[in-house]
């Protein structure tokens, strides 16, 4: 049998393990409820945008360009200039597939090995995983309520010139937060403006989830307040819409996105998806993420009241004001990434702290998302990780019986 080891470089990835499927109680991931995709609409809109525009799909890119669908891109650009006060025209935006591809193309024009990037020091796994797997040091900003330490950052920012070493961006999930649900204040959204341009580095602004704040109002985007193009800003329709349709998209000022551009060498994303999408949520976005959030706020409600109600106070967590995620820390004698592998075993899965913060502080962390599991399945795959807990590390020290 051929042995491709004797092929790989030395800094091969591990191989992949077999998929078996998914877990019985799946809190992993950015999985969306199966009952909560919009099929009949996409369905009639790709009915309607092929018969209208199908032909198109003979040229790479279709008509619009290597940037994308042209009428989603100004889909985009009316919606955040409503959802997130953003102005910018369709020329500054480029479709993408979905956030991950967005983080790779920022990433490949703004780094290489030994830069250092700022970062929320509890983040994104994607991110923090693509930055180790790139050599880059990340410098991590502690989170308060309201978002980002902004006087912790300032005094890093200061710490770094002195080192003479100057950071390639600040990357920040200023609504809902993840893994933390946090949503930054308008106030420090405007100081953090001010200290990119005071020290001249530019803003990662990752906003995938801000669709899905269930009753606050929806902040300005940080992007809203640049008049100088320091922030490059990233969206997706993943979890408004649906996550396999795998469409995100990038924002930049031009002279900015004329140099990620070139980067995006795989022919252009979906096209079909694109003009689905395009037609889809001219008539239809509003009303659908309407529904969406009051779903997830359900969904919410019923994750945080088993945790009450089989963790009890070991579990400590800030009820989400929006989004698909909730942040638990449990007692520091439970390490999260054991608690993984056994509650697997078990047909439960949990993101283990650890994977999503680049200090120590995640061992007795979790990330658990309620967004593919109904309120029967989050009950009962709390209940049981609270017995999983319980027999392993004596935590909690009682489980409700219902």
């Amino acid at each position: 049998m051929f042995n491709i080891n004797n092929f790989l470089h030395s800094g091969a990835l591990s191989p992949a393990a077999e998929w078996k499927g998914y877990p019985k109680y799946n809190f992993i991931g950015g999985h969306n409820d199966d009952e909560s995709i919009p099929i009949k609409f996409l369905k009639d809109s790709i009915d309607n945008v092929i018969l209208k525009e199908g032909k198109t799909l003979a040229k790479y890119g279709l008509e619009s360009g290597p940037q994308g669908y042209f009428s989603l891109r100004n889909f985009i650009s009316l919606q955040l200039k409503e959802s997130a006060s953003i102005k910018c025209s369709e020329k500054e935006i480029l479709v993408v597939s979905g956030s991950l591809q967005a983080l790779d193309l920022v990433n490949q024009t703004f780094l290489k090995k030994g830069d250092t990037v700022i970062i929320e020091e509890e983040n994104y796994g994607g991110t923090i995983s693509r930055l180790n797997r790139l050599g880059v040091n990340m410098v991590g900003v502690p989170i308060e309520s309201d978002g980002m330490k902004i006087n912790a950052l300032e005094e890093i920012l200061k710490d770094l010139k002195s080192k003479d070493i100057k950071p390639r961006y600040i990357y920040t999930i200023p609504t809902i937060q993840n893994p933390t649900g946090t949503i930054m204040s308008v106030k420090k959204r405007k100081a953090l403006i001010d200290l990119s341009k005071k020290y001249e580095v530019p803003i990662f602004e990752d906003d995938c989830y801000a669709d899905l704040i269930f009753d606050k109002e929806r902040p300005p985007a940080i992007k809203s307040f640049d008049k100088e193009g320091y922030v490059i800003y990233c969206g997706s329709f993943s979890k408004s819409i649906a996550p396999a349709l795998r469409v995100g998209y990038l924002l930049a000022d031009w002279h900015i996105l004329s140099r990620i551009l070139p980067y995006k060498t795989d022919a252009g994303s979906g096209s079909l998806e694109q003009m689905a999408l395009a037609e889809f949520c001219k008539a239809n976005f509003n009303s659908h993420i309407n529904l969406l959030r009051a779903k997830l706020k359900d969904k919410s409600d019923a994750i945080c009241n088993a945790l009450d109600k089989y963790f009890g106070s070991s579990a400590d967590f800030t009820k989400p004001n929006g989004g698909i995620f909730v942040w638990i820390s449990l007692p520091e004698t439970v390490d999260t990434s054991r608690l993984y592998d056994l509650a697997l075993k078990e047909g439960v899965a949990i993101n283990p702290g650890s994977e999503w913060s680049i200090n120590t502080s995640g061992k007795h962390k979790m990330r658990l998302c309620f967004g593919n599991p109904s309120t029967k399945e989050i009950d009962e795959g709390v209940k049981l990780l609270a017995e999983i807990c319980q027999k392993e590390f004596g935590v909690p020290a009682q489980i409700a019986n219902s």
